[in-house]
């Protein structure tokens, strides 16, 4: 707390861990806070400026939930020089171990499931006037309060969650459990959303959901496929992109949507996990080899300028050599633009954690190191391509190395480095590729 013109200032400090759902939890968990006075620290700013510290959590693999039981830990010796601090922890990891994070660490003041993060404002007072613990982590499968105030933290790119949960259950995955179930939010509650963000003058907005495929299925009020025409149509906006789509759920009429908006971006981020039906199968996937490339053809034949992008898991139980083999196969076809690969981390509480044949350590980093090298060489030929082409970016600002080189993405989702001359964060300039580079392009302004 600071006195600022003889009045109390208070400030909150989010830790985020996982994924953008998690950012866009934290930012509607600031703007509920600060209706009741507290104001947001930067994420460079120390843990000991905050009278409120929350870690919002990730269960997704293990190494996530290391860096939190580390960082709590780390935060036992910050209570005990401020015992008024208000420590809590909230998201998936929360929802899994409930009051067992108490227990083990007794110095946590409040740890709140995922679908209670709206009722956050009342159990910080009750913990102001009367300190002790408080666990709520009932999961809830009812619609979440829509309209509350967000404190976004970027300027140009806004995150808009449109649906909440997941009802796929692989066999390796642990949302669904700490989750719940698919619930969507109304269209018109999404669209008024972003109409929002516009005026605020965001630019972008990337519609949120752990399968953005499956959106109305539940409450039938809009189809995927109209909802992005209703977002393409707001006015003012000028990028829509959306993550992340399953691709059991990927229809022809949210292909077309895309090739025919103006506002929707030509990029797909399209999980396959895998390239063998033995594996996609074991993961529970419910699509074959052979239905991606199909849905990977219509795309490109659709949308010829798209980029492609997806999530990879090597060392899953029972993977083989013939299995991996297969897989160097199919990244070879389907050619990426760039993957995100994972090791594969037992979740206890999912299918997998107990299937026979879980593959060694050591098996899993090699394949890993073998898989990148593959998909790097990819991600630098596609790029290579680009070498001389014009592209649009939208400016976002100094490069983190090199205040006088800016940075900035294309609608196809592609990093671009170029000299700064007079633009500013939020214009959309075009450039010519002049350096591909496997992560990165470098080009000039014309």
């Amino acid at each position: 707390m600071k006195i600022i013109d003889g009045k109390a200032h208070h400030y909150v400090k989010f830790l985020v861990y996982g994924c953008q759902m998690n950012v866009s939890d934290a930012e509607r968990m600031a703007g509920q806070l600060a209706a009741i006075g507290y104001e947001r620290l930067s994420d460079d700013a120390a843990m000991d400026e905050a009278d409120l510290l929350i870690i919002n959590t990730c269960a997704v693999r293990e190494t996530a939930e290391d860096k939190v039981y580390g960082k709590i830990g780390e935060i036992k010796g910050l209570k005990r020089k401020h015992p008024q601090l208000i420590f809590g922890i909230t998201g998936c990891m929360a929802q899994k171990e409930s009051d067992s994070l108490i227990k083990r660490a007794p110095h946590i003041d409040f740890v709140l499931g995922t679908s209670k993060v709206h009722e956050l404002t009342k159990v910080v007072q009750e913990i102001e006037q009367e300190r002790g613990h408080i666990v709520d982590t009932d999961l809830t499968e009812t619609e979440l309060p829509d309209g509350g105030p967000i404190a976004r933290q970027g300027k140009l790119s806004a995150w808009i969650p449109i649906m909440y949960g997941c009802n796929n259950f692989c066999t390796y995955c642990i949302v669904p459990y700490v989750r719940g179930r698919e619930r969507s939010r109304r269209p018109e509650d999404v669209v008024k959303e972003v109409e929002q963000a516009v005026a605020q003058g965001y630019k972008e907005v990337t519609l949120l959901g752990q399968n953005v495929n499956s959106y109305g299925k539940d409450h039938k009020l809009a189809t995927f496929a109209e909802l992005l025409k209703m977002v393409d149509k707001v006015e003012g906006i000028k990028r829509v992109r959306f993550m992340t789509s399953h691709p059991k759920d990927l229809s022809d009429e949210v292909i077309d949507a895309i090739a025919e908006g103006e506002h929707l971006c030509e990029h797909i981020h399209l999980p396959v996990q895998y390239g063998s039906n033995h594996l996609l199968k074991a993961m529970n996937r419910v699509y074959t080899v052979e239905s991606y490339k199909e849905l990977v053809q219509k795309i490109r034949a659709r949308i010829p300028q798209a980029s492609l992008t997806t999530d990879l898991i090597v060392g899953f139980p029972g993977e083989t050599e013939d299995d991996f083999a297969q897989m160097l196969d199919f990244l070879k076809e389907i050619r990426y633009d760039s993957a995100y690969t994972f090791i594969y981390s037992k979740r206890s509480g999912t299918p997998a954690a107990t299937m026979e044949n879980q593959v060694d350590d050591a098996v899993k980093k090699e394949r890993l190191n073998a898989l990148m090298a593959v998909q790097n060489q990819i991600s630098l030929e596609i790029n290579q391509s680009l070498l001389d082409s014009v592209m649009e970016v939208m400016v976002e600002g100094p490069s983190k190395n090199d205040e006088t080189v800016w940075t900035g993405h294309t609608r196809t989702n592609k990093i671009v480095l170029f000299d700064h001359q007079d633009e500013q964060p939020g214009d959309f300039i075009n450039v010519k590729i002049t350096h591909p580079q496997t992560w990165v392009l470098k080009g000039i302004r014309v």
